[in-house]
Order: structure tokens, then sequence, then C-alpha cells
């Protein structure tokens, strides 16, 4: 298994119980597909450095998950349909540092 960073990007008009509503699907998603959350970080409400889908702000979350890419592809096919979210991005976590190589 990979470690991998996700973070998405929640519409501001999105209630509280409505993002932790999301936080769990995710968290759902990952672990029904074999993966294991490791740790999640809420960052809260931020400024966008530019509009998207027409709003200048949103809250940002931060997982950091262990999984099978097959398991990231689903996240990433059910992060694009979701209304809510209005930018997300996964990448593979290395394990060494760039200052080891």
């Amino acid at each position: 298994m990979n470690k991998y960073e996700l973070v998405y990007i929640i519409a501001p008009d999105v209630d509280e119980e409505g993002r932790k509503a999301l936080r769990e699907r995710v968290n759902d998603l990952i672990v029904r597909d074999g993966g294991e959350v490791i740790k999640v970080e809420d960052w809260g409400k931020r400024r966008l450095a530019y509009d998207i889908k027409k709003e200048s702000e949103g809250f940002y979350v931060l997982f950091y998950v262990t999984c099978e890419p097959a398991c990231v592809a689903e996240v990433d096919r059910v992060m694009k349909i979701t209304d809510e979210i209005l930018k997300h991005m996964i990448v593979r976590s290395d394990e060494k540092g760039a200052a080891n190589e």
C-alpha cells in the first residue's frame, strides 16, 4: 500500500453538519476500499488564490491515508462528481525526503 495526501476544498455555503458528513463520506470510502486514514486536518475557511466555480473562499480539509491505487481512483471519481467540493488533489507521499537522495 502507498501513502497519499488528499486535500479538498468545500464550498463556503456548506454548513458544519454538511462538512462533517462529507468528511465521514470520504473516510468511509477509503476504509471500504481497504485503505486506512492516518490523520485528518481541518484547516477551516480560507480565502482562495483565485475564484473557483465563482467562489472566493472555501473550507480546506487534508487527509493522510494509506491505500491501493484503485482506492485512489475511486476517491478521485467520487470527488469529481460531488457538487460541494470545489477542487481536490491527491498526491503520493514520498517515504524518503528530498534531502536523503
